[in-house]
Parts: C-alpha cells; sequence; structure tokens
C-alpha cells in the first residue's frame, strides 16, 4: 500500500497535459479497436487463428471486444485507469505475440507493440490529476 501511495505522489507531483492527451488517445484507440473487432468478428479469428480451439475462440470473442470497449472507456476517462490496463495486458501481449506465430504485420505489431507500452505506463503512472478518479477522490 506504501508503494501505490508514493507511485501517486510522484504522479502528481509531474502530471502534465500531454499525459492526459495520451491516455485520452490510449482510450480512443482501444474504444475503435473494439467496435472494429465487435463489427468484424472474422478478422478477429483469423488474428487468434494460432489459438485453434473453440474453447479459445469463445474466450477470445468474449473478452476481447468487451475489454477493448469498456478499458477504453474507462481509461479515457481516467476512472480505474490501473485496473482497465492491467485488464489490457493479456491481450496486447497476445497480439504481440500473434505477430510472431502467424504472418508478420509490421503495423499490426506497432500499433500493439505501442498500446502495451502505454499500458504498462498508465497502469504504473495511474490517472492524472484531470480524471474521473482524482475528481471522485476531491469531492467525496
Amino acid at each position: 500500500m506504501g508503494t501505490i501511495k508514493s507511485l501517486n505522489k510522484w504522479a502528481n507531483a509531474h502530471s502534465y497535459y500531454p499525459l492526459d492527451f495520451l491516455r485520452i488517445a490510449l482510450g480512443a484507440f482501444l474504444i475503435i479497436k473494439g467496435f472494429n473487432f465487435m463489427g468484424n468478428t472474422l478478422e478477429l479469428l483469423e488474428l487468434i487463428k494460432p489459438m485453434k480451439s473453440l474453447v479459445g475462440e469463445m474466450i477470445a470473442i468474449h473478452y476481447v471486444v468487451p475489454a477493448h470497449f469498456i478499458g477504453g472507456l474507462l481509461i479515457a476517462f481516467g476512472l480505474l485507469t490501473r485496473w482497465a490496463c492491467i485488464a489490457q495486458l493479456p491481450i496486447l501481449i497476445g497480439a504481440v505475440i500473434i505477430n510472431f506465430a502467424g504472418t508478420m504485420n509490421a503495423t499490426n505489431l506497432i500499433l500493439a507493440s505501442v498500446a502495451l507500452l502505454l499500458c504498462v505506463f498508465f497502469a504504473i503512472f495511474g490517472s492524472d490529476k484531470h480524471s474521473m478518479d482524482k475528481y471522485f477522490k476531491m469531492y467525496q
């Protein structure tokens, strides 16, 4: 608990508007990817082809779309940012691995890698001063 408090103190001392913009952009990117996978499940099934079992496909479809959509909303608004980023980590690690296991697509690899790094950063850094978390803490 002391570690989280010290991380929060450090994050509050180093808050900048570009980090807020970066958090909102990451959330918007995840929302767009969630809508993309929701509307095009065949593309998602093609991406997870290395996990060929039916159970793996169903878990992936029913986890990836809601996690991207809801997690993206939470990250964009700065509400439960750490938890939302931690929920994205298995998906993004899987996206990076799938690029190496299946057909290599440089654009998808770069997007997945950047999103993974940003999620790791915001899982450690948390939401900033300009977030719903901070708003709810101030007016409790």
